[in-house]
């Protein structure tokens, strides 16, 4: 009982960490600005993802997760290298 009722209020507290990261992405005044929010989401999901991959039992989300994890560090380099000129 104790352990589903604490995975719900992480679970909870990502949520609102990601509110505040989109809020953050729509009114950041710089690209670069954007770009960490965005990150920080993809961050967000990533721990959503395992956490929720443990409280259900379920493997299959782990796996997904560190899927996502690459390919947003992989997308994030990207976006660091367009912001910083090198990609014309």
């Amino acid at each position: 009982m104790i352990v589903e009722l604490s995975f719900g209020v992480a679970a909870a507290v990502m949520l609102a960490f990601m509110c505040v990261s989109v809020l953050r992405l729509a009114i950041g005044p710089t690209a670069a600005d954007r770009a960490v929010a965005l990150d920080t989401i993809n961050t967000l999901v990533v721990t959503t993802m395992v956490l929720l991959g443990v409280a259900f039992g379920q493997v299959v989300l782990v796996d997904v997760a560190i899927v996502y994890a690459l390919l947003s560090f992989i997308a994030t380099l990207y976006i660091a290298r367009y912001l910083a000129g090198g990609l014309e």
